[in-house]
């Protein structure tokens, strides 16, 4: 616990001690699987019929994945001109909407992949694309502060606005926490780059409306309703991962070698965020849990919606959680052929302790 205190000092975060919580469960892999050839774990959604979208920005690739037709079908089509380099993308009852840099918009699809709608960039946002939507058709976005070249422009909150589908007006109902930048000088030229697995705060919003952020310095869960009333989550129990040469290797070995950086030129992060990304669902929040690179398990929590701890499920090897569904998870993993894409079932909740 010391080393955990002198650690979470050092990076600004909270330190909490372990507890005996809701008791851990696995998560059995299956042997059906689908296979991509993509170079990295791609990010997804859930989607209407118990399919996924998948995207794989390095891929120029967006697609349904059905595991009971074992299919992965290009979302509107193989020929598909509507969307270049898409990178983000989120689903909001049967639509699907994709954030896209190539086209330099967000376009919105039917569950059939027929485009039913394009946003473009929001120039009086700083070209933010919209990350969520809810059901009354309000979008929100992410604005980050503006870089200055002394890096202090980095240090300011990031707000997270609100806007009708008219673009009409601009609400910032929240702020998030400034990325952790540090100065990085490399032949004589000085610059500010975020450390490496520093993370950031995660959000997202509950059809209705409520506003949903993950705080990765005191590790909690903060909602905000419609109404901007303000509810702060428990701070959830968990070590303090340091970050080793073990994780620093792998991350530069992700590189090809002809533009791999030196150790040296990057900034480190002391220690892992307590969470690498959320997933909403109806009643709460899923986080999956950051961990070192040696380590052979992937812990995620689930959180009802006030932010407490319920359920913790364990992944063993180097899946990662994608998405998460209604009542299935898709797990994105890589191999020496590309990636492999797992659908599981989200086993039962264990039964009390007599």
């Amino acid at each position: 616990m010391k080393q955990c205190a002198v650690f979470a000092l050092l990076a600004g975060l909270a330190c909490t001690k372990g507890s005996a919580g809701p008791p851990e469960q696995a998560v059995a892999l299956p042997s059906d699987t689908l296979e991509a050839e993509w170079s990295e774990v791609p990010v997804a959604a859930p989607a209407a019929g118990g399919h996924w979208v998948v995207v794989s920005p390095e891929w120029n690739a967006a697609v349904i994945a059905d595991f009971q037709a074992k299919s992965l079908t290009p979302l509107g089509g193989v020929k598909q001109t509507a969307y270049l380099n898409p990178f983000m993308v989120s689903t909001f009852a049967d639509t699907i909407l994709l954030a896209d840099w190539g086209k330099r918009r967000t376009t919105v699809w039917s569950p059939e992949g027929r485009l039913i709608d394009s946003i473009p960039l929001v120039l009086a946002l700083r070209g933010a694309y919209p990350r969520a939507r809810d059901a009354a058709g309000q979008l929100y976005f992410q604005v980050d502060p503006v870089a200055g070249r002394d890096g202090r422009g980095n240090q300011d909150s990031i707000a997270v606005v609100r806007a009708p589908r008219s673009l009409t007006r601009f609400d910032t109902i929240a702020h998030l926490a400034p990325r952790e930048m540090a100065a990085v000088t490399v032949e004589n030229a000085t610059r500010f780059e975020q450390r490496v697995y520093s993370g950031a705060d995660v959000w997202g919003v509950w059809p209705e409306g409520t506003l949903w952020i993950a705080r990765r310095f005191r590790n909690q869960v903060i909602t905000v309703s419609p109404r901007g009333e303000v509810h702060k989550g428990p701070e959830l129990p968990d070590p303090v991962y340091e970050v080793t040469q073990a994780d620093r290797d792998r991350y530069l070995q992700a590189y090809p070698v002809e533009v791999r950086p030196k150790e040296t030129d990057l900034a480190w992060a002391v220690v892992f965020p307590p969470f690498t990304t959320a997933f909403p669902t109806r009643d709460g929040l899923w986080l999956e849990k950051t961990k070192q690179a040696l380590d052979s398990l992937r812990r995620i929590q689930v959180l009802d919606r006030d932010g407490a701890l319920r359920r913790v499920l364990v992944i063993r090897g180097q899946a990662r959680l994608i998405a998460v569904g209604t009542d299935k998870l898709l797990l994105g993993e890589q191999f020496a052929k590309g990636v492999r894409l797992m659908e599981v079932r989200i086993p039962a909740p264990a039964a009390p302790t007599p």
